[in-house]
C-alpha cells in the first residue's frame, strides 16, 4: 500500500492514470476497421461522436466504451492497489491523457467520456445519475453537448449534497470546469443558436 502523503506516490498514481488514459482509442479501433485516420473525418476529434459520423456504429461503440473503460480502470486499480486518495488523483491523470495526450501532440478529445469512466469507477450511483441527465435534458433539447455540458456541471453537486462524497466532488468539479473548457465552440453554438442538434447532420460533441 502506498502512503498517499508523499509527492512520489502522487506523481505515480497521476502518470498511471495519464498512461491509462492517453490510449487513443477513436483512432485504434478505426485504423483497426480500415477506416483510415478519424483525425480526417468530420470534426477531426478522436471521440465516438466523430467515429460514429463514419456511419460505423459498432466502431463508434468500441470507441465510447474504450474511452469510458480507461477512466474506469485507472481509478479501480489505483483504488484497490492504494488507497481512494490516489485513485482520485489517477482520475485526474486518466482525463489528462485522454484530453491531452502525448502521442497525438496534446489534440485529444473533449473528455465526455473518461469523465463518465472516471465517476464510474469512483462511485457508479453518480454516473448512473449523469447518464439520467444526459438523457432528460437530451430528450427535452435534442442538444447533445449541452446535455452533456449540464451533466458534467450537476454531477459533482449530487456526490457533494446527496453522497457526502467531498473529494471525489472536488474532483468531479475540477473535470467538469475542464470538460467545459474543451467544449467551448460548443457553448459558442449554442449560445448562437447554430448547434446541431440530435438528428442533424452537425450533431453537436457528446462523448468525444
Amino acid at each position: 500500500m502506498f502512503d498517499a502523503t508523499t509527492p512520489l506516490a502522487a506523481l505515480l498514481a497521476l502518470a498511471f492514470g495519464y498512461l491509462c488514459g492517453s490510449v487513443p482509442f477513436g483512432i485504434v479501433f478505426t485504423r483497426m476497421a480500415g477506416m483510415g485516420d478519424i483525425r480526417t473525418i468530420g470534426s477531426g476529434n478522436i471521440g465516438a461522436t466523430n467515429v460514429l459520423r463514419t456511419g460505423n456504429k459498432h466502431v463508434a461503440a468500441a470507441t465510447l466504451l474504450g474511452d469510458m473503460l480507461k477512466g474506469t480502470l485507472a481509478v479501480v486499480v489505483l483504488d484497490l492497489a492504494a488507497g481512494r486518495d490516489l485513485a482520485i488523483i489517477g482520475g485526474l491523470g486518466a482525463f489528462l491523457g485522454h484530453t491531452f495526450p502525448v502521442w497525438l501532440k496534446f489534440r485529444g478529445g473533449k473528455g465526455v467520456a473518461t469523465y463518465i469512466g472516471v465517476i464510474l469507477g469512483l462511485f457508479w450511483p453518480a454516473a448512473v445519475a449523469f447518464g439520467a441527465i444526459w438523457l432528460s435534458v437530451a430528450w427535452v433539447t435534442r442538444y447533445s453537448s449541452l446535455a452533456a455540458l449540464l451533466a458534467s456541471a450537476l454531477t459533482p453537486l449530487i456526490l457533494y449534497f446527496a453522497f457526502d462524497l467531498y473529494p471525489e466532488a472536488y474532483l468531479a468539479g475540477i473535470l467538469a470546469v475542464m470538460l467545459w473548457i474543451k467544449h467551448h465552440e460548443n457553448i459558442r453554438r449554442l449560445l448562437s443558436g447554430t448547434e446541431g442538434r440530435i438528428g442533424d447532420s452537425k450533431t453537436g460533441s457528446t462523448v468525444e
